[in-house]
């Protein structure tokens, strides 16, 4: 559009800006010294701290996991980057063990956003609802069973089984999929994109990145 056409920027706009970025920061920082993983909660949280009540100001997730990647730039060190390092050691163990499973790996352990409070998040893939389960209990491992809504679209969320369990004093989650689950991800809670998953042999070239550094 030629410069002619363009409109001004109001105050209001740099305003609005300005907020929408104190809020991120904020939300940022409250994620990764509390632990907070739902950004929704996160990001009214944070407006509530900063006195901000127009939900108009509210930054999108993208924004947070921006802010959250700039906070961990920052003030996460080499502290952070080595746990991180020993998550995905983890999560190439976890995937070796349930390999029968066809195994993904996913979220922060994946992306590089993991610091002390994440999980070793897994997809598991199965039509029998008790195989993992079962397994668990031959393997002789104690786990909290949960339910997780997970999308594909724009349709109703769809509740899935879910165990949590201690691996090394690493907490790991597992989420039961069907077969069919394979072909194609579901939607990141971040940007409503499918879902980024890595196989054992993507992860085993992750943690080779991440020892080369």
């Amino acid at each position: 559009m030629p410069a002619s056409h363009r409109h001004p920027r109001r105050p209001q706009d740099d305003r609005r800006d300005d907020q929408r970025q104190r809020i991120a920061a904020e939300a940022a920082r409250l994620i990764s010294e509390l632990g907070l993983r739902d950004y929704h909660q996160a990001k009214l949280r944070a407006a509530q701290r900063l006195g901000i009540q127009d939900e108009r100001h509210l930054p999108r997730n993208t924004e947070i996991e921006a802010a959250l990647r700039e906070y961990q730039r920052l003030f996460g060190g080499t502290e952070r980057l080595e746990y991180l390092h020993t998550l995905r050691r983890c999560a190439v163990e976890a995937l070796r063990f349930f390999q029968r499973f066809e195994p993904r790996l996913v979220g922060a352990v994946l992306d590089g956003t993991a610091d002390q409070h994440s999980a070793v998040c897994l997809h598991l893939f199965s039509d029998d609802p008790d195989a993992l389960p079962l397994f668990l209990h031959e393997q002789g491992i104690p786990f909290e069973q949960i339910e997780r809504q997970l999308r594909w679209g724009h349709d109703e969320a769809q509740r899935f089984d879910a165990y949590r369990f201690s691996a090394d004093d690493v907490p790991v989650d597992l989420t039961l999929l069907p077969l069919d689950a394979l072909r194609q991800a579901p939607l990141d809670r971040i940007d409503g994109k499918p879902m980024r998953r890595a196989n054992l042999a993507a992860a085993q070239q992750l943690l080779e990145q991440d020892t080369a550094e």
